[in-house]
């Protein structure tokens, strides 16, 4: 079982980001480590748009820089967007870069999501990318995903883009260590793969595709989507 106790903090994963601003404004540049990162958030908007094109309101929930809400409104706008995030500067960067384009209000949360005091029955759609492998425990993960069910409006849509594990161990080493493995020592060497690996050791706590689809039925979802997996990260939605 894995020591909980042993990961980062919220404070050290607010820190973190809060000094990688400039990098995560830049989709390609920013998500190196992450498998399709362009296409997963590509088929993320797309599907939100196939689902609901008259949409108004999103939360993008650890909205980093704001790449995903700027994509969305590339598609449909305006939106009244509310931005969350552990990280102040962060929002700012997103708030600048998303009012530029967008004349819906911009709602600012520096909170985390299992404490942020969010409208219930009240968004179109949430999207949550790379952030929900920070949950813990299952309590959190289930907590969560209650959370945002409840956040969304009858007929509205969940959307995660997230790195996740393998529930068969010889799998999680082939398609983890060795295939991801050699994905990130291509890209810049095997110091480089090291550290990536060591800091998802220390920081992320991801779950397998099949518990995070389960999961999002047992709390009322009444449809669930796998849009894209890819090795160790994947793409899936859920409607209301």
């Amino acid at each position: 079982m894995e020591n909980y106790l042993e990961k980062s903090t919220v404070q050290e994963i607010k820190a973190r980001f809060d000094k990688d601003v400039d990098r995560f404004s830049n989709l390609e540049t920013g998500q190196q480590t992450t498998i399709d990162a362009t296409f997963s958030m590509e088929l993320i908007v797309d599907s939100i748009m196939a689902h609901s094109p008259g949409l108004k309101t999103v939360l993008d929930v650890g909205c980093g820089a704001g790449n995903y809400t700027l994509k969305l409104l590339s598609k449909k706008a305006p939106l009244d967007c509310t931005l969350l995030d552990l990280s102040q500067p962060m929002l700012s960067r997103a708030k600048d870069r998303i009012a530029a384009v967008n004349s819906g209000t911009i709602t600012l949360v520096q909170e985390d999501i299992r404490k942020a005091d969010l409208p219930e029955n009240h968004y179109c759609t949430i999207m949550a990318s790379a952030v929900l492998h920070h949950l813990r425990g299952d309590n959190d993960w289930e907590a969560v995903f209650a959370k945002l069910y409840r956040l969304l409006k009858p007929g509205g849509s969940l959307w995660i883009a997230d790195l996740v594990v393998q529930e068969t161990p010889a799998l999680q080493r082939l398609l983890y260590q060795e295939r991801y493995g050699r994905y990130l020592a291509d890209l810049k060497g095997t110091a480089y793969r090291d550290n990536v690996f060591a800091y998802i050791a220390k920081e992320d706590s991801p779950r397998s595709v099949n518990f995070q689809l389960n999961l999002l039925q047992d709390v009322g979802f009444r449809n669930v989507e796998l849009l894209h997996k890819h090795l160790c990260f994947a793409a899936f939605g859920a409607i209301k």
